[in-house]
């Protein structure tokens, strides 16, 4: 069982005469600060080896002492942190399932163990608000750090102070900093305690920088598509244990990214050894099928509920809504639990790691020390010519024929789309507005086949509702509303297509 807070502070380096100061209780909206309370607090740090999670930003403890003992896993989440507890009273016993399961991604197959041991002795002084409500903590910390192993002499001491709202604002945190940097206290150099004791030790690195030329801007073909991979990586990494907590977005925006990272190495695949990448996108397309089932269902559920919800009511007969929810929810419940077991697969932890090889270190070819102009944009130029190729075919085509053309014309604009947006670092606004122009095409196909699976999906529940003698009208109207919007669809697109297919969003391509 866990329990998550938002964790709003900020941190102050100061010196061992620096006074907090008495006038707090003149801020705004404080009316008392409570006498100084005096904590004993032992914490504990894990990490792997070549500290994954610490790269990453993130921090994994065990914390004896003071209000809230126990294993915390501190995820950055904007520019603050988010808090997941768990509970346990021993640091040596290994970490909590559902806290591991949630940094998998990062340190996959690799051990977590001791990296750092924190002694704090914490004074802690609370800013009250009207009706006794907590605004804030100022906490005045005297810190001894160690690494395991470490010789005395490397023994870190310091202190800090420390403010984290409560029921408070953001003003009020502003207001109370101002008080302490007058009191002789500096924003703090290092965003979390631990990382003072590990500043010595190399961390496996995020986001590599060799690909970058001195001003930022990529020079070389691979150096585009390596950013472009790695960026991926990352965000796939990072949906991970959002993915885990069924957090809203989260499934869509991780099939996105392994969406992306396939179309990349389709669609690029000439700057790169397919020995290596071949393999990985037959994985990606795994994966992306796994994600898929569960998004599918949520995207479906949430159509199907909006649908009935633009319904007057005395057109809605029989439990519509209730039977919607109820089969939804429990088929998405089933395959998200899919996913998570998924995610805790071996094949998904080797892909993971095959990913990273190929962030970090890609097998090019020649062709990637081509320029972005003389290399990327006829590759880009390639996706599209088969999109209108497909396209071209549609508008010949009818009924079922052209329906599949149409969905595979979809496929092949997110392609187009996803390779325009890839190059965006070396061709600038160009490649973005003809992303644009794609993506509103890819949104009209998007639409009829939408119609087309939720005509299926409301004649199932049309049946099913008859065969337990409800009445079936309701779905019988919806399926014929999806019908005519399919049909509106399907006659808008050939329009859109036309504004897609003007040459000159396409002039930079060649």
């Amino acid at each position: 069982m866990t329990t998550t807070v938002l964790e709003i502070e900020r941190k102050y380096d100061v010196d061992s005469a620096a006074v907090v100061p008495p006038d707090l209780t003149e801020l705004p909206g404080v009316v008392a600060v409570t006498p100084p309370e005096v904590q004993e607090l032992i914490a504990h740090y894990v990490d792997t080896d070549d500290l994954r999670l610490r790269a990453a930003g993130v921090t994994l403890r065990h914390r004896s002492g003071g209000s809230d003992a126990g294993w915390h896993l501190k995820v950055p989440l904007g520019g603050d942190r988010e808090e997941i507890r768990s509970v346990g009273d021993d640091p040596t016993a290994p970490v909590p399932s559902e806290l591991h399961s949630l940094v998998r991604s990062l340190v996959r197959a690799a051990p977590l163990g001791p990296v750092a041991r924190l002694t704090t002795r914490r004074t802690v002084r609370q800013l009250v608000g009207e009706g006794g409500s907590v605004l804030a903590e100022v906490v005045d910390d005297q810190v001894t750090g160690v690494v395991p192993g470490a010789p005395e002499d490397a023994t870190a001491r310091w202190r800090e102070w420390e403010v984290e709202l409560a029921a408070g604002s953001r003003e009020l945190l502003d207001a109370v900093e101002r008080r302490l940097l007058d009191a002789g206290a500096e924003r703090s150099s290092s965003l979390s305690k631990v990382g003072r004791v590990l500043a010595g030790r190399a961390a496996v690195p995020g986001a590599a920088a060799w690909w970058s030329a001195p001003s930022g801007r990529p020079v070389t073909s691979g150096q585009v598509l390596q950013a472009h991979l790695r960026a991926q990586v990352d965000e796939l990494v990072t949906r991970d244990p959002q993915v885990r907590r069924d957090l809203p977005d989260a499934v869509h925006k991780m099939r996105v990214a392994t969406r992306r990272l396939r179309s990349a190495l389709r669609s690029f695949r000439p700057l790169l050894d397919r020995r290596d990448t071949d393999p990985l996108r037959d994985e990606l397309r795994w994966l992306a099928g796994v994600l898929g089932a569960a998004r599918d269902l949520e995207v479906m559920h949430a159509r199907l509920r909006a649908l009935i919800a633009e319904e007057p009511a005395e057109l809605v007969l029989g439990p519509v809504a209730n039977r919607v929810d109820t089969v939804m929810s429990a088929r998405y419940r089933d395959a998200h639990a899919t996913v998570v077991g998924e995610l805790d697969g071996p094949r998904y932890l080797q892909l993971l790691e095959d990913l990273e090889s190929l962030a970090t270190a890609p097998a090019f070819t020649e062709r990637a020390r081509g320029s972005a102009q003389e290399v990327l944009a006829p590759l880009v130029r390639r996706t599209w010519t088969q999109l209108d190729r497909t396209m071209r075919a549609a508008e010949k085509a009818s009924g079922a024929a052209q329906d599949l053309l149409l969905h595979e014309a979809r496929k092949q604009a997110k392609d187009v789309r996803y390779a325009a947006e890839s190059v965006e670092p070396a061709f600038g606004r160009k490649a973005v507005r003809f992303a644009g122009a794609v993506e509103q095409l890819q949104e009209v196909l998007g639409e009829h086949q939408d119609g087309v699976v939720t005509r299926e999906a409301l004649r199932e529940f049309g049946a099913a509702s008859s065969r337990s003698g409800e009445n079936g009208f309701t779905f019988g109207r919806l399926h014929g509303l999806e019908q005519a919007r399919a049909s509106s669809a399907g006659a808008r697109w050939p329009q859109v297509r036309k504004q897609v297919s003007r040459a000159k969003l396409r002039r930079w391509l060649g």
